[in-house]
């Protein structure tokens, strides 16, 4: 039944979906906010992984 479930015409709908609540003015805030968490994001599984990955702070022995 679900063979093409996802088809590129779905992630259109979906996209206007999102798109069409938000007014031309709080779009590109939104986006800018959606960035501004994104490399927030980044940095800090970034640094996780910097912290993990030295050598002799094990605090687990």
């Amino acid at each position: 039944m679900l063979r093409n479930g996802l088809e590129p015409w779905h992630l259109l709908i979906v996209a206007i979906m999102v798109i069409v609540p938000f007014d031309s003015k709080r779009l590109p805030d939104t986006a800018r906010a959606l960035g501004r968490s994104t490399r927030n994001l980044k940095s800090e599984t970034k640094a996780m992984k910097e912290t993990d990955a030295s050598p002799g702070t094990d605090s687990y022995t």
